[in-house]
C-alpha cells in the first residue's frame, strides 16, 4: 500500500481552475508507462515513493488541419494542465509539521524556484482517446523540493568513509503521532540532531531526501532505499515530524553514520 494523499475518483475542480483526476469515456486504449508499467496511481503526495503526482487532461485541437496536429495540441494542453495540478498539489506538502510548501511560496523568489522544479516533471503514463484527446500522468521527486528550503550547507564528505554494517535504517514510529514532512529530524533525548537535512550530502539532498515514509514493515524492508540489511530501531517519542531516539539507539546509529548522509532512511508511521 502506497502512503499517499490522493484525490477523490470523481472530477475535482482545482483552485487554479484546472481539474485533477477527471474520468474520461471508456473508449481509450490501455495506458502504458514509459517503463512498461501501467497507469492508475493516485494524484497527490506519495511519501513512500517520495514523489508528487498529478494528471493533466488535453482536449483535441478543433482547429487542427489533421489528426496528428490535433493530437499534438492535446499533448501540449495535457502537459500544461498537469503542471497546474502539480502547482495545486505541492501547496499541501509539509516542509515540517508547522510549515507547508504553500506557506513558503508566499515568497516570490521561492515560488519561482518551486515552479522550476515542478516543470522538470516526468511523464509516468498516457491515455489516448478516440476523439484525439489525451490524459497524462506526471510525477516529480520531492527531494529537489526539499533542497529549496534548506539554509544549512550540505554535510562534508568524510575523508575515509567507513563501511557500515547495515545497508539502511528503518525507524518504527507506528505507535507515535508523526507528521510526514520533507525535513523530519531524528533527535536524541537532549534535543541534539542525529539526522536531518543538514546531515545529507549535496547529492543526496537533490536525489534522496531525508527519509521516505511507509505504513507496512514488510514493504519497507524490501525497498531499495534501505536495501538488503537495514538496521531496525524504534522511536521513543515524537514531536510533529521529529522523532526522539534513546541513548542506545543513538549509539547504534553512530556506528553506521554513513547511512544518514546518503538518505538511506525509512520512517514507519501508523495509518
Amino acid at each position: 500500500m502506497a502512503l499517499a494523499c490522493s484525490a477523490a475518483a470523481a472530477p475535482v475542480t482545482r483552485p487554479d481552475g484546472g481539474t485533477a483526476g477527471q474520468s474520461r469515456p471508456a473508449d481509450h486504449r490501455p495506458a502504458t508507462r514509459p517503463d512498461g508499467g501501467t497507469a492508475g496511481l493516485p494524484a497527490g503526495i506519495d511519501w513512500q515513493a517520495f514523489v508528487l503526482r498529478a494528471t493533466g487532461s488535453g482536449p483535441p485541437d478543433v482547429n487542427a488541419l489533421n489528426p496528428a496536429q490535433a493530437r499534438l495540441g492535446a499533448e501540449k494542453a495535457a502537459r500544461a494542465d498537469a503542471l497546474k495540478g502539480l502547482l495545486a498539489e505541492v501547496r499541501a506538502v509539509r516542509i515540517t509539521a508547522t510549515r507547508s510548501v504553500g506557506d513558503a511560496m508566499a515568497d516570490e523568489d521561492l515560488r519561482g524556484k518551486v515552479e522550476a522544479v515542478l516543470r522538470g516533471f516526468k511523464i509516468a503514463a498516457k491515455r489516448y482517446y478516440s476523439d484525439m484527446g489525451i490524459e497524462t500522468d506526471v510525477e516529480v521527486s520531492l527531494a529537489p523540493l526539499a533542497d529549496l528550503f534548506v539554509d544549512a550547507p550540505p554535510a562534508a564528505e568524510p575523508a575515509k568513509p567507513v563501511r557500515p554494517k547495515f545497508t539502511g535504517l528503518v525507524i518504527d514510529a507506528r505507535k507515535l503521532k508523526v507528521v510526514p514532512a520533507l525535513e523530519p529530524r531524528l533527535l536524541d533525548e537532549s534535543g541534539h540532531v542525529i539526522h536531518g537535512v543538514g546531515v545529507l550530502s549535496a547529492e543526496s539532498r537533490k536525489t534522496a531526501g531525508v527519509a521516505s515514509y511507509f505504513y507496512r514493515m514488510d514493504e519497507a524492508l524490501k525497498d531499495p532505499r534501505v536495501a538488503d540489511k537495514p538496521l531496525l530501531l524504534k522511536g521513543k517519542k515524537s514531536d510533529g515530524s521529529d522523532i526522539v531516539l534513546g541513548a542506545e539507539q543513538r549509539k547504534r546509529i553512530a556506528e553506521n553514520a554513513s547511512l544518514l548522509a546518503s538518505g538511506r532512511v525509512i520512517i514507519l508511521v501508523g495509518q
